[in-house]
């Protein structure tokens, strides 16, 4: 795949622009990357779960942290808020068998964890993984290599 930044220069200004309001602070860095990592492992996008891994340990985390994300669930080492905020993007991207995909009690269980802009930096959250979702998945980039250097 040719560089898409390249044939839609524009992409550069939006992904700049969803990283400045994900960044905003409302929300632990931290968060943010499990929830990137978690989405990436459910969309099934090796590059992305390599990635955002790679950035959860150079932020400092914890192996046991970052490798119990895919079993998050049964993991004991998250906090009430990162439970909600991984349920969160579960429920947003996998397609429940009852049809809501956020139930009233899963958005009750993040109001109670987090403040609104940290509840709407949340869903931007998982909306900017989302963004770069197709690209990783149709343009395959390979992990560890970076986007400019392997564009044809």
């Amino acid at each position: 795949m040719s560089d898409p930044s390249e044939l839609v220069p524009e992409l550069k200004e939006v992904g700049a622009s969803l990283y400045r309001a994900v960044g905003n602070r409302s929300v632990p860095r931290t968060t943010i990357g499990l929830v990137q990592l978690r989405a990436g492992q459910i969309v099934g996008s090796t590059y992305l779960t390599a990635m955002h891994a790679g950035l959860l340990r150079k932020a400092g985390e914890s192996a046991e942290r970052i490798d119990a994300v895919a079993t998050w669930q049964g993991a004991p080492y998250f906090t009430e808020a990162e439970r909600v905020a991984l349920a969160l993007v579960e429920a947003v991207l996998t397609a429940g068998p009852y049809g809501e995909r956020v139930p009233d009690e899963l958005y009750a269980r993040a109001a109670a964890c987090y403040e609104p802009k940290a509840l709407a930096t949340l869903a931007l959250a998982i909306g900017q993984v989302n963004f770069f979702v197709p690209l990783a998945l149709i343009g395959k980039p390979v992990p560890g290599v970076g986007l400019s250097e392997q564009w044809t």
